[in-house]
């Protein structure tokens, strides 16, 4: 067996075992013993989410107060992402046309975990590629760290050799309400069309 396919499996096998992860870090903040599945996921009343401060692609520093008054859908990744976070933007971004009026309550994030290699130039550039909508931004490794705490997160980089490495990390959709509370989460591999009708169902269970 080759190199590159022994390297292939180990990632693939990763991938399996970074959403189990995620989720109980969400749910009880400790690795989980045992796997579980499903696309759209439950977790309950959690304590996830709160103040962040990070720069957006076109240089403005944010707060999670700037998006107050906006349901946010937030997708956490990296541009060196070969294949999840692209995979997670796509569908984000046909749920949002698919909404279509409905989406204008919605502000798409996308936070990258990566911040060595994702300036805001890179993130920029990247998300060329998806729904106009998306705002991207980064941080310091510092301010980084912290969200990734706050939100509980799974982030653990793989290193392969020199500066070419992958990170291993949670593959879920945020939805945080207009007051910065956190809702629920969707897989990001949830079908386009799957996770509008999740966000719609979301939305109107929690609106006041």
């Amino acid at each position: 067996m080759s190199r590159r396919v022994k390297w292939l499996l180990r990632l693939l096998v990763a991938a399996l075992a970074v959403n189990v992860a995620a989720l109980v870090l969400l749910t009880t903040g400790r690795l989980p013993m045992m796997p579980s599945s499903g696309t759209w996921v439950r977790t309950g009343t959690v304590l996830i989410g709160g103040p962040f401060t990070l720069t957006a692609t076109d240089g403005r520093t944010v707060t999670d107060q700037t998006y107050r008054g906006k349901w946010l859908l937030i997708y956490f990744g990296y541009t060196f992402c070969p294949d999840a976070c692209p995979t997670a933007l796509n569908n984000m971004s046909i749920a949002l046309q698919t909404l279509g009026a409905e989406a204008d309550r919605i502000q798409p994030l996308f936070i990258t975990v990566d911040p060595k290699r994702d300036t805001r130039q890179v993130v920029a550039s990247y998300l060329e590629s998806f729904d106009p909508r998306f705002v991207g931004l980064v941080g310091t490794e510092a301010q980084t760290d912290a969200i990734i705490k706050t939100y509980r997160l799974y982030v653990e980089p793989q290193k392969e050799s020199g500066d070419t490495y992958l990170v291993a990390h949670s593959t879920y959709v945020y939805l945080m309400n207009p007051d910065g509370v956190f809702v629920d989460v969707i897989d990001g591999g949830t079908p386009g069309d799957q996770m509008a009708d999740a966000v719609r169902k979301l939305i109107n269970e929690h609106s006041t």
